[in-house]
């Protein structure tokens, strides 16, 4: 469903989405998770604005003008229709456009490694964070986000908003210590 540039970064989120979940020792279910939802999370970013609109009915203004900021929500819906069930996965997919909830540290993986994969050739900053420090890297890639749009005077999409504020209130901590830290 995308064309062959999308999937090698589809390629390279996954892989990097993994490395960010066993760097931040999450379970091996959450690692295997993090990967599934790098491979799933763009299965909607080639389709028609038409059609990102009918899968994802807008939420706000931004939605509206911009549909392409659908193409989450977009293949959050597809992978329903085809039977795809695991929340978090699902989650995941949902949010790699404007940020985990609800301290979902899979959605954290693929948000990070979605805006800092090499292939972009941005981020190697936020990208080498995240493999020491995943509540950091997520701080620094939404707030990085928040005050680029805001200093452009674009309006900023209210569920990374949410995402934004949300990051004072969750704690992006390892479910055990990591191997990979001092």
């Amino acid at each position: 469903m995308v064309k062959p540039r999308r999937y090698e970064h589809v390629l390279r989120v996954a892989e990097l989405a993994r490395e960010i979940a066993e760097a931040a020792a999450l379970s091996p279910e959450e690692i295997a998770q993090a990967y599934a939802a790098g491979i799933l999370h763009d299965i909607a970013r080639d389709l028609p604005e038409s059609e990102l609109l009918r899968l994802a009915p807008p939420e706000c203004d931004i939605d509206s003008r911009h549909p392409l900021a659908l193409h989450g929500r977009a293949a959050r819906t597809l992978l329903e229709r085809w039977g795809y069930r695991d929340e978090r996965v699902l989650a995941a997919v949902e949010d790699h456009t404007t940020g985990p909830r609800g301290g979902n540290r899979v959605a954290a993986c693929v948000y990070i490694a979605d805006v800092s994969e090499p292939g972009r050739g941005v981020n190697a900053d936020i990208r080498e964070l995240a493999l020491n420090d995943l509540g950091a890297a997520l701080r620094r890639s939404v707030t990085s986000k928040v005050t680029y749009l805001q200093g452009k005077g674009i309006p900023v999409h209210p569920r990374t908003l949410a995402a934004y504020h949300d990051l004072e209130l969750t704690p992006w901590r390892p479910s055990r210590p990591s191997p990979w830290r001092p």
